[in-house]
């Protein structure tokens, strides 16, 4: 062997994998740049903008936000107590279960994350403005994707 790669792909821009791999890459710099004035990292604000989307169901655990937001548990906790310093998260405790904690967003971190997730769809709306009319296709695509992996509707994110 020469330490040549061997490879089925006449060229590296032929890999789906390597695509989305570096696609996806940029992306995130560009939203963690977006979310950078709001003092959020990727991984809270797609917390936090979960939660609050949760905030009607009357007891939201972090089990029910990792589950929702299809993010590891322990994570989640470890990011649920960053907000709750920033005081953007409330964590009382659950009305049954002495273990537990419920969740809330407070009136600061809903104000926040609404801010953060204006200027997050105007980041994908410029982002994704290459593909012109074939964005919703694409956004189709990604669906089709995630719906056999299992996290259809869910994010997937993991930096904290």
């Amino acid at each position: 062997m020469n330490g040549a790669l061997e490879t089925s792909y006449p060229k590296p821009s032929a890999s789906t994998g390597l695509m989305l791999w570096q696609v996806t890459n940029s992306w995130q710099r560009e939203i963690r740049a977006t979310l950078a004035p709001f003092d959020l990292t990727h991984v809270q604000f797609v917390l936090l903008a979960v939660l609050t989307t949760m905030d009607n169901e009357t007891i939201v655990t972090q089990r029910d936000l990792s589950e929702r937001a299809a993010t590891d548990p322990m994570m989640t906790s470890q990011v649920l107590r960053a907000l709750e310093k920033k005081k953007l998260v409330e964590r009382p405790p659950h009305p049954t279960d002495r273990r537990a904690r419920t969740l809330k967003a407070t009136s600061d971190g809903v104000a926040l994350v609404n801010q953060a997730n204006a200027a997050v769809e105007t980041a994908d709306r410029v982002y994704f403005a290459t593909l012109g009319d074939k964005v919703q296709s694409f956004t189709d695509c990604l669906a089709e994707l995630s719906a056999a992996s299992g996290t259809a509707g869910k994010s997937a994110t993991t930096d904290s």
